[in-house]
């Protein structure tokens, strides 16, 4: 493909894209597919001769699609949002033909200054106390993860290598496997699966704290573990506070919790993957209070944003925390600028040692809508959020299982488990809507999170005739 076959099929590209985009509504949100359907429908091995864009384009639609779940879609409402726009996904096309590897300043610097200055924007967009920017000559600052998995882990290897070195400068005779089976970590109850994962990854015991009536951790419960293992030898070390459970989208008590971390002299970090981009809106900020008390703050742009995976935002307060954990600098990597107090090599932040450049999506997207335009468009979700719950409370057959803060709504026929598990069976199945559960307790719960870019009241309103319509079948049947 030459330039100019590929002006014209980016044209085409795009049409198809805006197309499926305009038309998404139409398409039946959850597919008609079974595991493996997609193997006998494609050659066992790559073509030896080229295939033209036009058979390409033609197998989309009856290979591709057939087999999409349609997150986009108006009537998605599992998960939580990924988020979606076209300022976003042009950047992404720009990013892709740039086509640099950002690992130090020297690789690009561009990709490298521009990420620091999108992340104090950011911040800066949520009030984030100065600690946490780069600014000209701050010690925190701002990256760009993958997703808050890795944020949660990057905290974790940061935390485990500063406290084995605060250790072993104490006591040299330490080794570092006698103090890591005395690690431990902490997380509410209602923490993601991902904190776990840190936790095993990073080698390290994670205890989960028994979350209160609100599924939030407080600080009793918190300070009762940490000195029943302090008795028992262990070494608490690090905690993670949960801003808008996946579950429910619970938000433990930070201002609690905060104080007891830094009295003890252990890393919080908080992980706030989807709630975080509601904090923008200054109605919605004060459940960030508290972070003043953190080590690092990470929360998703990617999920509600309206910046397209991936882009999960990192702060640190002490960035030589986190960059030195992870410092290796092999002679091909070094470059003359890299002692400069305001050049940052990301790739001492991260996993990887490769990455995109990813904050020409977050420069696109901040400018093409301003803060006012991310603002309303959150608002709009919270407001659709609502809506559903004053439907499903107006409705005596079913019960409102959590608070409702942002734009997750948790929600259940009053009864059994079963009933509940075969609602939720009959609706996804149905194909017109899309849901997730969760358990709250020992409830089975159906999560209902609006999601879509393109949402409107009348949606929500179908959604709810349909899963109206679900109910009163599932429960004929149990009188019959």
């Amino acid at each position: 493909m030459n330039a100019s076959e590929f002006r014209r099929r980016g044209k085409e590209m795009v049409d198809y894209v805006a197309n499926y985009l305009e038309g998404i509504e139409g398409r039946q949100v959850y597919p008609d597919v079974e595991p493996g359907y997609l193997r006998p429908l494609i050659p066992a091995a790559a073509p030896q001769e080229p295939d033209t864009f036009e058979d390409i384009i033609n197998d989309i639609e009856k290979i591709i699609m057939p087999g999409v779940t349609h997150w986009h879609s108006p009537y998605f409402f599992a998960y939580f949002p990924t988020a979606s726009s076209y300022p976003a996904m042009l950047a992404d096309m720009l990013c892709g033909a740039i086509g640099c590897i950002g690992f130090s300043w020297a690789a690009s610097p561009a990709c490298t200054e521009l990420e620091t200055v999108m992340m104090d924007w950011l911040g800066q967009m949520l009030e984030l106390p100065e600690a946490f920017l780069a600014g000209k000559a701050g010690e925190g600052g701002g990256v760009i993860q993958g997703s808050a998995s890795e944020a949660t882990l990057m905290a974790l290897l940061a935390a485990r290598t500063k406290v084995i070195h605060q250790l072993q400068a104490e006591s040299p005779e330490l080794t570092q496997a006698a103090i890591m089976e005395k690690l431990v970590a902490y997380s509410s109850d209602q923490a993601h699966s991902s904190v776990e994962r840190a936790g095993l990854i990073g080698g390290v015991k994670l205890k989960a704290i028994p979350s209160d009536g609100n599924f939030a951790m407080r600080a009793s419960a918190l300070q009762e573990a940490l000195k029943r293992d302090k008795a028992a030898g262990l070494i608490p070390f690090f905690v993670v506070a949960t801003l808008g459970t996946t579950t429910c989208c619970s938000f433990d008590n930070l201002l609690e919790v905060g104080p007891i971390c830094n009295k003890e002299d252990v890393w919080l970090h908080i992980d706030a993957a989807y709630a975080g981009s509601a904090f923008i809106c200054p109605e919605f900020r004060h459940l960030l209070n508290g972070v003043e008390f953190a080590d690092s703050f990470n929360f998703n742009p990617h999920k509600w944003l309206l910046v397209n995976f991936d882009c999960s935002a990192m702060w640190v307060k002490k960035r030589a925390d986190l960059t030195g954990a992870f410092r290796l600098d092999p002679t091909y990597l070094k470059h003359s600028h890299q002692d400069s107090g305001f050049i940052t090599d990301y790739r001492h932040w991260q996993i990887p040692l490769g990455r995109r450049f990813r904050s020409l999506k977050m420069w696109f997207v901040f400018r093409m809508y301003g803060v006012k335009g991310l603002q309303a468009y959150i608002r709009k979700h919270v407001q659709l959020s609502h809506e559903f719950e004053s439907l499903v409370r107006q409705d005596p057959r079913f019960e409102i299982c959590a608070e409702v803060t942002l734009g997750l709504v948790c929600f259940r026929l009053k009864g059994s488990n079963k009933v509940n598990e075969v609602l939720l069976q009959r609706i996804n199945s149905a194909k017109k809507i899309h849901l997730v559960p969760c358990h709250l307790r020992d409830k089975f719960v159906l999560r209902f999170a609006i999601c879509s870019r393109t949402v409107e009241s009348a949606h929500v309103q179908v959604a709810w005739e349909h899963i109206k319509e679900m109910a009163a079948d599932v429960l004929q049947a149990e009188t019959e």
